[in-house]
């Protein structure tokens, strides 16, 4: 199990969350999610017009990490057949990597990820590995080949897509149960000051309109994240930290790292012809400019093989949920506590 680093100080929200979790409580790995309430509120007119959801959702709480991919391909990639692992992850071959290591031959690939870096952001994955690991969970985390019942089916039909015009023509299905978030869910888990049905934004993920702090060595002061400003937050071997690492930074939802860490894939199909998957909230390489609401950076193509150069390295993902039956009961009570927080500047 993955620990739980950080208690949520809101007492009406500690009890969505553990509602949330219990049917986890035996898969191999535990996707630690907050509840976005507010169904129906308006798009964000100061910035780029997203945000408007018109359902109740859970969002990952972290990026997904290295020892939740790490899981991941150990219990689908003995033989890695649409290439999740990507070489350049094992520092040792490439600096800015998330230190998985994979050891044997195909049909027995073993992976490992040392606990320093078990609780960092995964990097240097494309959208369609995303897809696939959003399916495993979809399918309750199986061990077995990649297939229509581990990665190729789920809240995504992908069947041994791998081609960019193959990867570009999925969508989630009805019927999903996680998914790699949509642009309106991440930006809304991100911004929205979670004040009602409004259309009430901050500027940045942090429930903040004034510019982050990147420094991580003085205490945080509640509005910090990870990316480059007159140096890097945290250099050399990891340039990631750890997820939650600012934990009095988190956004109204309370969410963490949406700003900085690593870009975000998400469902977007953007630029011309379609071609290009949607990236969000910054990265350890970039200014505090790239972490402001207004910017919707359009990635690269999605073609798992051809496009995982250099620039991959600060790709990462997080992921969305339905939420549980008796925890969408409680949203609205979770909605009112989290408003009462400390407010933010």
């Amino acid at each position: 199990m993955i620990s739980v680093r950080h208690l949520t100080r809101a007492a009406g929200v500690a009890a969505i969350v553990c509602v949330s979790l219990v049917s986890a409580a035996s898969a191999a790995i535990n996707i630690e999610t907050v509840p976005v309430g507010n169904p129906g509120n308006a798009a964000d007119t100061h910035g780029a017009g997203y945000g408007s959801v018109a359902y109740s959702y859970n969002i990952g709480k972290y990026e997904v990490t290295a020892r939740q991919y790490t899981a991941f391909l150990t219990a689908v990639a003995a033989t890695d057949t649409y290439g999740l692992y990507n070489t350049d992850m094992d520092t040792s071959v490439y600096p800015y990597g998330c230190n998985i290591k994979r050891a044997g031959s195909a049909g027995n690939y073993t992976y490992s990820v040392a606990s320093d870096w078990a609780n960092r952001p995964v990097n240097l994955v494309s959208f369609g590995d995303a897809m696939r690991f959003a399916n495993w969970l979809h399918n309750g985390q199986p061990t077995g080949a990649q297939g229509l019942n581990t990665t190729e089916d789920g809240a995504y039909y992908l069947n041994g897509a791998t081609t960019n015009d193959q990867l570009q023509a999925v969508t989630r299905k009805t019927g999903w149960q996680w998914a790699v978030t949509s642009k309106d869910e991440w930006y809304k888990a991100a911004y929205h000051k979670n004040d009602g049905n409004t259309g009430n934004y901050f500027d940045y993920p942090t429930g903040s309109d004034s510019v982050p702090s990147n420094d991580l060595t003085t205490p945080d002061g509640g509005n910090n994240a990870n990316f480059y400003e007159s140096g890097y937050t945290i250099g050399s071997p990891y340039y990631r930290t750890e997820v939650g690492e600012f934990e009095l930074s988190e956004s109204p939802y309370g969410t963490f790292d949406q700003g900085g860490n690593v870009w975000e894939w998400n469902e977007a199909i953007d630029g011309v012809g379609g071609a290009f998957r949607g990236l969000c909230g910054g990265a350890f390489q970039d200014r505090s400019y790239d972490l402001h609401v207004e910017v919707i950076l359009h990635s690269v193509p999605t073609d798992e093989y051809n496009n995982l150069g250099q620039t991959s390295l600060h790709r990462g993902f997080r992921v969305s949920e339905v939420p549980e039956p008796a925890t969408m009961s409680l949203l609205a009570l979770g909605g009112a506590a989290l408003v009462a927080r400390r407010k933010k500047n």
